[in-house]
């Protein structure tokens, strides 16, 4: 063989080579940042998850709140239209 087909085919398993431990460091880089990634992910979601149950806390509180005051308006009208029935009385 000619020292030139050797060196060539020498060169080409060498470019070979480095190029698969290039690919395969890359492969692992890339496994690093995206489980990284993931874990960022996971908790921003469990940060919304935590968000969404105190804005449920604070719904029901508002509730209970909308339903005394509710309870509170209907005595009110219940009190002013027995207050008109004793006016009516008065004027009569």
């Amino acid at each position: 063989m000619d020292i030139t087909a050797i060196v060539g085919l020498v060169t080409a398993i060498v470019g070979a080579l480095l190029g698969w431990t290039g690919r395969s460091r890359q492969i692992r880089r890339e496994e690093r940042s995206d489980g990284s990634g993931e874990g960022a992910l996971r908790q921003d979601v469990e940060y919304i998850k935590r968000g969404v149950d105190d804005i449920k806390v604070d719904m029901r509180i508002q509730n209970q709140r909308v339903d005394g005051i509710s309870e509170r308006v209907t005595r009110v009208e219940e009190s002013a239209k027995q207050a008109h029935k004793r006016l009516d009385r008065l004027e009569e």
